[in-house]
Order: C-alpha cells, then sequence, then structure tokens
C-alpha cells in the first residue's frame, strides 16, 4: 500500500537530541505497489553529556604465587594482574599515591568543561526567559527574527496585510487608525516574547494580550526545555505489539498505555512526545482497523469514506497464514508505525518541493538518470519492512509523468499536512494539483493547524470540485493532534498546533448499475 504526501507544509520542528530523524508511513504487500506515508523530523543539535572522570582504583593485592624458578617477565605479568585497570565512571576517593600512575599523553593541561557544554543548560525551574536574554543562542536569534519581521498589533497602527481570519489582530484595525506599522520590541514580562512595539501599547492592550499571554509563556517554556540539555525519556519508543494486546486508539492515554510507552507523568513531557508522535498517528488512527473514527452518530466517517478505509485496511491487515514466532527465516520488524501494522510492507514517498527540509545533510540530490528520471533519493535498507522515496517535486509533474501509475484504492493513499489548500498565498500552488488527486479515486486525508485552517481548506475543495469529489471524513478536532502550541514567527499573536484538525476527501466514484435493475425500477 502507497501512502504520498503532497506539497505538505509542516513548520521547523527542533529537537534536544543530537539527531532525531522520524520517518513514519503505512505499508503494502510485498507482492504489490504499496501504501506510501511518509514525515521527516530532523534536528543538527547536539546533545553532549558529561560520561565522568577518569581515574585509578586500587584494590588489595592479592596473593600471588610463582616458581622460584619463573622468568623475569612472568613475574613482572603477574605483578600488573594484581592491579585494577583504569575506571572510567567518576572518582573513588582512594589514594592510589602508592601504586604506579597511568602516564598521560603529552597535550594541553585538562580544564573543567563549561557546564554548557557537557551538561543541563537550564534547571526545570528556570526554563522561563525573556527571548532576547535567552541563554540559548537559537532562541535569541529567533528573537531577533521576531522583531524584524513582526508588526506591533495595537489597532491604533495601519493594516500591514488583509486579516487572514476573524481572529486575526489585523482584523481589529481600522481605516481610521493614523499611526504607521511598527515592529514589536516590547518583550511582556508574563511570557516573554517580543508582542508589542513599545510598553504603552501593551499595557493599552493589555486585556486582549491576556487571551493568549498563558499560551505564549507555555511556548516559552517547552522551547527552553527541548534544549535544556535534559534526557527526553519521553521519546524512547516501546517495540512489537504482541497479538494478544490490541492497541486502544481512543485517545492519547489509552494508545500510549496499550503500546506500552513509558510513563509520562508530566505534561510537559507529554506536550513534546505528542509533537512528534502526531504525524504518524494521524493517519495510523484513521486507517487502523481499530480506528476511533467510525460510520456511528458522531463518528464522523461517511458511506463513501467506509467504503474507502476497508479496502485499505483489508491490505494493513491481512489475514493469518500460520506463521508465528518459531518459523525460521522470520526478520526483524520495522520502528514505530510499522508495530501497529506488523503484518504489512510500507514504503513511505515523500513529495514537494519542501521534501528534503532539515535535510541538508544529504545534498546533493542523486543524479538524473534513465533509471531515476526524477532524482529520487531512495532508501530501501531501513528495514525489510520499510522504504522510503523522496521526490523534490511537484506531484502534478510526476502525475502527467505516469510516475506513479497504475494507482490502486486498496493500496494508495495520499496524506497532506498543512496544505494550505485554501490559503489565499498557497491556493494557486493547487490549482493544477487538485484535479489529479481526484483522477487517481484514492483516498486523500488533509490536516489543519486551526479549525478555520481545516475549514478554509474544505470549502475551497468543495468550491473548486462541486459534484466531483466525495467526502471520506467530516472535518473536525484530531483525536491524536499535537498537545503542543507552537508560535508563528511573523505574528506573534498566531498560535496553532500541529495537526489540530482532520478530514478526508476521494475522487467522485460512480457505481456501475445492471441493466436488469434499470428495467424493474421503470416498471
Amino acid at each position: 500500500m502507497e501512502l504520498n504526501t503532497g506539497l505538505a507544509r509542516p513548520r521547523d520542528l527542533e529537537c534536544a537530541s543530537d539527531r532525531l530523524n522520524l520517518r513514519l508511513a503505512s505499508g503494502v504487500s510485498s507482492s504489490n505497489p504499496g501504501l506510501t506515508i511518509i514525515l521527516s523530523v530532523a534536528s543538527d543539535k547536539n546533545d553532549i553529556r558529561r560520561l565522568g572522570f577518569r581515574s585509578i582504583s586500587t584494590t588489595a593485592k592479592p596473593v600471588v604465587r610463582r616458581s622460584r624458578n619463573a622468568p623475569q617477565h612472568v613475574d613482572n605479568l603477574l605483578k600488573a594482574q594484581s592491579r585494577r585497570t583504569v575506571s572510567s565512571v567518576g572518582g573513588q576517593n582512594i589514594d592510589t599515591s602508592v601504586e604506579q600512575q597511568i602516564p598521560v599523553p603529552p597535550g594541553p593541561q585538562y580544564q573543567e568543561a563549561p557546564e554548557h557544554v557537557w551538561g543541563r543548560v537550564l534547571r526545570p525551574d528556570r526554563l522561563y526567559n525573556y527571548f532576547t536574554q535567552s541563554p540559548i543562542p537559537s532562541i535569541r536569534q529567533r528573537a531577533a527574527y521576531i522583531k524584524q519581521n513582526a508588526y506591533c498589533p495595537h489597532p491604533h497602527h495601519q493594516k500591514t496585510r488583509v486579516p487572514a481570519s476573524p481572529s486575526d489582530a489585523e482584523a481589529r484595525k481600522t481605516d481610521a487608525s493614523n499611526l504607521p506599522p511598527a515592529h514589536v520590541h516590547f518583550e511582556c514580562p508574563d511570557c516573554g516574547i517580543p508582542v508589542y512595539c513599545s510598553e504603552e501599547h501593551w499595557a493599552d492592550d493589555y486585556e486582549n494580550h491576556l487571551e493568549i499571554c498563558d499560551t505564549l509563556r507555555q511556548i516559552n517554556e517547552d522551547d527552553h526545555d527541548l534544549r535544556s540539555g535534559r534526557y527526553f525519556p519521553e521519546f524512547n519508543y516501546p517495540g512489537p505489539q504482541i497479538d494478544e494486546i490490541l492497541v486502544n486508539m481512543t485517545n492519547w492515554d489509552t494508545f500510549l498505555y496499550t503500546r506500552e510507552f513509558e510513563a509520562i507523568n508530566d505534561e510537559r513531557s507529554m506536550r513534546q512526545a505528542t509533537r512528534l508522535l502526531t504525524y504518524p498517528l494521524t493517519v495510523g488512527s484513521i486507517l487502523h482497523e481499530l480506528s476511533p473514527y467510525t460510520i456511528r452518530n458522531g463518528g464522523r466517517l461517511t458511506v463513501e469514506g467506509l467504503k474507502s478505509l476497508t479496502a485499505l485496511r483489508y491490505t494493513l491487515h491481512p489475514p493469518r497464514m500460520g506463521e508465528g514466532a518459531g518459523v525460521a527465516g522470520l526478520r526483524l520488524k520495522s520502528p514505530p508505525l510499522q508495530y501497529v501494522f506488523g503484518r504489512s510492507s510500507i514504503h513511505l514517498v515523500f513529495i514537494g518541493p519542501e521534501s528534503m527540509a532539515n535535510r541538508d545533510d544529504e545534498f546533493p540530490l542523486p543524479d538524473r538518470t534513465p533509471e531515476n528520471p526524477f532524482g529520487a533519493v531512495v532508501e530501501d535498507r531501513v528495514s525489510p519492512q520499510m522504504k522510503i522515496s523522496t521526490y523534490v517535486e511537484y506531484f502534478h509533474t510526476l502525475h502527467e509523468a505516469r510516475h506513479f501509475y497504475p494507482y490502486d484504492p486498496y493500496f494508495d493513499c495520499f496524506m497532506l499536512y498543512h496544505p494550505g489548500l485554501g490559503h489565499p498565498a498557497s491556493s494557486h500552488e493547487w490549482e493544477a494539483t487538485l484535479p489529479q488527486l481526484l483522477e487517481t479515486k484514492c483516498p486523500v486525508i488533509c490536516t489543519g493547524y486551526t479549525d478555520f485552517d481545516m475549514q478554509r481548506d474544505w470549502k475551497w475543495v468543495m468550491e473548486k470540485c462541486a459534484g466531483e469529489v466525495d467526502l471520506l471524513m467530516e472535518p473536525g478536532e484530531n483525536r491524536f493532534r499535537s498537545l503542543r502550541w507552537d508560535l508563528n514567527d511573523l505574528d506573534p499573536q498566531d498560535i496553532s498546533c500541529g495537526n489540530w484538525g482532520v478530514w478526508a476527501f476521494r475522487g467522485k466514484r460512480y457505481e456501475a448499475t445492471h441493466r436488469d435493475s434499470i428495467v424493474e425500477s421503470a416498471a
């Protein structure tokens, strides 16, 4: 089964590990073309931890017996074996003056490394900092970027753009505003983020700022937590799921418990974990046979959606053929999402100009050859059951070249993370792609940053393709949305979370009607 991700625009995601790549998807039978879902999350932050000081420790010398006529080199060997070797787990406060010291290679004198190099930069009680005074250089750079590009939301300023939504701060500005636009400069003492051009405007508009101040402070602390240097146990993922334990996908709590994740008792750790897991689990919760989205009242799944998802679930959950743990020749499974679909093979396909974002170390791209006409980056050794392909190209270009033909509703699915289908700045990029997505007759799953963003995309698709599209799942809040809020650096008043809402559609299918039934109905 193959799930192709189109021109998705997920916001930059940073994590505190030295290298954390997450590419997840849903799969296809090894004998058929596959369903591909791909998500890439990468960060180049170094997580340097102190391992301890090297020291020499000794124990009481054991009694060593040797022959009176033994050679001298045997005597030296026995003496060496009576001493303990070098320990690298920290000093043990044992006097070693009587022992022979290990010679130190020539070089500069040892100096204690500063705390920000090897240990925690911030303690849990010191996560709150003004962005401009943060001990993290990247956050200080982010503050400078915000001050350079974001404008003051006070209604006395003139408009700088067309409001993107009714809740946009620009919508409060009127033609009667007489002050010219001004960049933000003043940092709120409660949230630590540059939000207004001056303290006077902040105080005058304080009542409106209170609506998002607590959320902005939470974003501030979460960003510092990611770079605090602490150990992140929430990023330790469990292994394969045994058949006797079913996964409960009702919500985050039931899923993490039934998948036997390490217990997450802190809300901040929960926000950090869900910020990553929301991408594979958003699509996994829809395609899984135990999906919480059903055709029942309030389940949001339509009749056409049940038809399409049933076909995909038949492929992702094939009937058992008698194999078991004792069968010879079994190979290891693939990580995270593959464990949910343990008996299927997965082919993940990234498509779009931004599909190589945060992967600069993999440039330059492969040459375009007759065997690889679009310069795809193919990773076919991730595991025996997972393959990842990346195309830095628009989908309509690949579709017109018939690169992925033929499409099969039993094996293929499209996933669009925050595509901005109806956004004024990006809708023109989807004009040529949308009809081709409908032509495949395969499910297309979309997410949105906010309810307004999701509804705007849904209305745009229904207006552009009226009569040629079937709604598979009604728009609504995603059960596996990110619990962590994100900040728009171009507008600090704009806060959202990854994959807040989800919905699905497909090109309209016309069922064949037998001639006998037509005659009977006419009679």
